[in-house]
């Protein structure tokens, strides 16, 4: 099963874009999407796919974060 997962964009340049997933920072292809910096975006497979709220990526971190609880 494959997860895509909610951060922050902090630097876009061209394509790409860093993002910050709770400390741990990923380039991802930003091409799909328009983005700015501080946006909360989801990225699956390297790719931003969407541009989300702040609300909906602090729930869906939130429910990662208990998922990974029931895994230890």
């Amino acid at each position: 099963m494959c997860v895509a997962l909610p951060g922050r964009v902090i630097a876009v340049k061209d394509r790409k874009a860093t993002v910050d997933f709770s400390g741990n920072l990923v380039e991802a292809d930003a091409g799909l999407v328009d983005i700015n910096i501080d946006d909360r975006v989801l990225v699956h497979a390297g790719c931003i796919i969407q541009k989300l709220t702040e609300e909906d990526a602090d729930f869906m971190t939130e429910f990662a974060d208990y998922i990974r609880e029931l895994e230890a």
